[in-house]
């Protein structure tokens, strides 16, 4: 939504609810722009309580912006009981503004970073009653540093490194862990190399609270010593290898407190699995896309107390079952909505059932929390693995879950679900492909509804990756139809405006994709989604790998395409913003895309400025011709495009040959005769662009661009070889020209698009072209020039190109209706003639400034 239209919102009375769930999911500018236009409110007179009240609805990031108001809020705002959580993810903090939080921290229970080089800063917080920690992309998180931050916090009950493999992690630190923290009650590590009995017993000996433990995809887990972790009420082992399945099934069997066991994606056998689920005080098994059980090999097992969760068994139901007659099963609650794109079926009574089941008590929502947890897991790994044949287990089971989970209360779940959806419809990510069975399967399941709910929400984690699921399943055509009726074009705009870069990445993702089609542009548009893009290439203009970049310049080159959206990136800045990217952003994707919306905003140069302004913006112009000379095609293909637009302005025209152009696309022309089909007709088209100034056609003559324009009238594509018509026809005008096409093979190669191609352009080009070859100014060039052709030659090469000149000409008259014509002179009959030979396009051709003025 436009400033003005939220000020004219926000000014209605009575309605500042709805203005606030309309406006910007940045909480802070919603409270400032009330601020501004409810004049008759006193703010500073809240009462203390209050003002901590909306403080605690606010993120730290928009809670700190407050603090900043005035000395009361300051003071405010640092009060410890808002400090009791952290997410950090998003940021890189150094050990200085640890430091200067560590004030505020003194009662931080949660905390959630980012990468081994957070986790050294998270010691500077001095967070002593920290109980929980949870920490993804820890790659090259080592020993020493996990043992510090174990021994920092002795208070900790819960621990959890991943999905991120933890590579440099060893037993030695799961030995300090135990021996620093022993009021462990939850550790959750991944990828481990190895998990030895000696680090098993420490926690066994030490953590004597440790109900819950979690190993996954690690190479090796001591099984014997899980054996002896008696207070173990979950285990997990997801993932994880080499796994004695005999000895694991006879010792696990006997732990008198598991009640959950996960081994999916395991190689776990069938004997193991049945024997494990005769474990007396085990209610669930849960074993997803385990090959040797769902090969079916696996004995029916049948019990009204247990449930096995499998490929092969009916997941959704197991779960209501396990609900209604132990009070011990999960319910994994949805949101409640109204389903405006839901379908009737099946698998949707299925939801509906387990949403309805009851918990009945602590233990039972323990149950729930990990059942939800691996469950998230578990399909995230599945669909990050691309395992095909899965395509039925995706319709009927793992879409219902998945949008269950997203109704999680459990933050990292419903991102993991989130991410799942984003992840399980994407066929191909390098053409942007989505499964459409999987992608309406959502939609109709009210998954939209569910995401965008997310989107709103004010947990930044959760906004990134409900942001991402919609980015990927607006791919889907009918998806982004569904996404723009639940205003979902107005809740991304507001998260591209947020300060979380991450947020702000998925969000201009899916305003990339929802641009794609012309029917979402003007509501981009008017969502304020041009403004909210451009700003974040000046905001990040680096840095991140180019994702965030690529994405916002992408999404400007869809909306240039549209005349008006055009002059709205450009009224925005988008110009200054694009070509920056061009210049300075050295990520070939960026690059790409900065091109092609450079490109989209210059192919409007009948109906606005933005031709003339994007070759009036300093370094543009130098900065396309430089990427004419990039190594990745694509770049090559859109900075030709680029300039072939511009070259449209005589100005501009001009420029791009002082700016060495015409050399950069003689050169592009000359290495792209192997390339697609997209980058011949650009390289083609550039120079036809430029040749239409003589200056530049004898350049263009002189630099060697004659053989690689004939090289491209031979092409068999249509775009193409009319492109190259085009050019050698404007180079044709001059005589030195001319003899140059020639001695390079062009007569034949121009008789035959005059005669036989498809395109009507590119045979009346090539026919002009031949004309003017042979209307006699070559003969006294010709006295001149050493080279020349020898007259024989030249002669013949002059009938050949005269007869079908001819030829050419005939085609465009019907005999019989030009008798009818001469002798009634009737005016249908003269303008069924005009019409036959008239070729619509010629109004837009690009002919040389000295044609014009012959």
């Amino acid at each position: 939504m436009n400033r003005r239209v939220r000020r004219k919102t926000l000014q209605a009375k009575g309605n500042v609810t709805e203005a606030v769930t309309k406006g910007p999911v940045n909480e802070v500018e919603a409270v400032v722009c009330l601020a501004k236009e409810e004049r008759e409110v006193d703010w500073s007179s809240l009462p203390d309580d209050t003002v901590v009240a909306l403080f605690s609805l606010l993120n730290y990031r928009d809670r700190a912006s407050l603090a900043s108001v005035c000395r009361t809020w300051r003071f405010l705002g640092s009060l410890s009981c808002l400090w009791t959580s952290l997410d950090i993810r998003a940021h890189n903090l150094d050990s200085t503004t640890a430091s200067s939080l560590a004030k505020r921290c003194s009662k931080l229970r949660s905390i959630r970073f980012r990468g081994a080089s957070a986790g050294n800063v998270v010691i500077n917080l001095e967070a002593k009653e920290l109980r929980e920690m949870n920490a993804d992309g820890c790659r090259d998180l080592t020993d020493a540093s996990l043992s510090m931050l174990a021994a920092r916090h002795q208070r900790l009950e819960s621990l959890q490194l991943g999905p991120d493999f933890c590579e440099k992690i060893t037993s030695d630190a799961i030995r300090v862990v135990a021996l620093c923290c022993p009021r462990l009650k939850r550790l959750r590590l991944s990828g481990l190399r190895d998990v030895d009995g000696v680090a098993i017993g420490a926690l066994v000996e030490h953590c004597r609270d440790l109900s819950e433990l979690g190993f996954f995809d690690c190479m090796n887990v001591d099984e014997t010593a899980l054996g002896n972790a008696a207070s173990l009420r979950f285990l997990s082992v997801a993932g994880s290898r080499n796994i004695k399945w005999t000895a694991a099934s006879q010792l696990w069997v006997s732990l008198p407190n598991l009640v959950a066991l996960d081994v999916s994606r395991t190689d776990v056998t069938p004997d193991a699995a049945f024997r494990l689920l005769f474990s007396e005080s085990l209610k669930v098994l849960c074993a997803l896309n385990c090959g040797s059980l769902d090969a079916g090999v696996f004995l029916a097992y049948n019990s009204k107390t247990k449930v096995l969760l499998a490929r092969f068994t009916d997941i959704v139901k197991g779960i209501a079952t396990l609900s209604q007659d132990s009070h011990s099963a999960p319910n994994l609650s949805g949101m409640k909505r109204i389903n405006h794109y839901n379908n009737t079926s099946n698998n949707n009574s299925k939801i509906s059932n387990v949403r309805n089941s009851r918990i009945g008590d602590n233990k039972s929502s323990e149950v729930k929390e990990w059942l939800e947890w691996v469950l998230s897991h578990a399909l995230l790994r599945i669909a990050e693995s691309s395992t095909p044949g899965l395509d039925s287990f995706w319709l009927k089971q793992g879409t219902p879950i998945l949008l269950n989970l997203l109704g999680s209360l459990q933050e990292d779940v419903q991102e993991r679900a989130a991410t799942a959806l984003a992840t399980f419809v994407v066929i191909d990510d390098e053409t942007a492909t989505v499964d459409p069975a999987r992608a309406e399967a959502v939609m109709h399941g009210g998954g939209i509804g569910f995401l965008l709910d997310l989107a709103k929400s004010r947990r930044e984690g959760v906004q990134s990756e409900a942001a991402k699921a919609i980015a990927n399943l607006s791919v889907n055509a009918d998806v982004a139809k569904a996404v723009a009726m639940e205003g979902g074009i107005s809740i991304l705009a507001a998260l591209a405006r947020s300060p979380n870069r991450w947020v702000a990445e998925e969000a201009a993702g899916g305003l990339w994709n929802l641009s794609v089609g012309e029917e979402h542009k003007g509501a981009i548009a008017e969502a304020g989604g041009i403004r909210a893009l451009v700003d974040l290439v000046f905001k990040w203009p680096s840095g991140g790998e180019g994702v965030l970049q690529e994405r916002a310049a992408g999404a400007l080159a869809n909306l240039a395409a549209d005349d008006k959206c055009s002059m709205e990136v450009a009224m925005a800045g988008g110009v200054h913003a694009l070509v920056m990217l061009a210049r300075f952003n050295k990520h070939e994707g960026v690059q790409e895309q900065a091109a092609r919306a450079l490109a989209n905003l210059a192919a409007h140069g009948d109906s606005n400025g933005n031709n003339a302004a994007v070759g009036q913006e300093v370094g543009a112009l130098e900065a396309l011709v430089h990427l004419t000379g990039s190594h990745h095609e694509g770049v090559r293909q859109e900075a030709a495009g680029a300039l072939w637009n511009l070259s449209f302005d005589d100005r501009n025209r001009e420029a791009i040959a002082e700016a060495g152009g015409v050399e950069a696309l003689v050169t592009l022309a000359q290495n792209c005769g192997n390339a697609s089909q997209g980058l011949q007709e650009r390289a083609a088209g550039a120079l036809w662009g430029l040749s239409v100034s003589e200056a530049n056609s004898i350049a263009i003559g002189q630099g060697g661009g004659v053989s690689p324009l004939i090289a491209l009238a031979r092409s068999d594509v249509e775009d193409v070889h009319e492109t190259a018509a085009g050019a050698l026809w404007n180079l044709a005008f001059n005589a030195g020209n001319a003899w140059r096409i020639v001695e390079e093979g062009g007569v034949p190669a121009l008789v035959h698009l005059c005669s036989s191609s498809g395109s009507k352009m590119a045979r009346f080009m090539a026919a002009l072209a031949l004309a003017y070859m042979f209307d006699g100014r070559m003969d006294e060039a010709g006295m001149q020039c050493d080279s020349a052709p020898k007259t024989g030659s030249l002669e013949a090469a002059r009938r050949m190109a005269m007869r079908h000149i001819e030829a050419f000409v005939q085609t465009f008259s019907d005999q019989q209706c030009l008798s009818v014509a001469a002798t009634s002179w009737a005016p249908a009959a003269l303008a069924q003639v005009a019409e036959a030979a008239r070729i619509h396009e010629a109004g837009h051709l690009r002919c040389s400034l000295a044609l014009q003025w012959s």
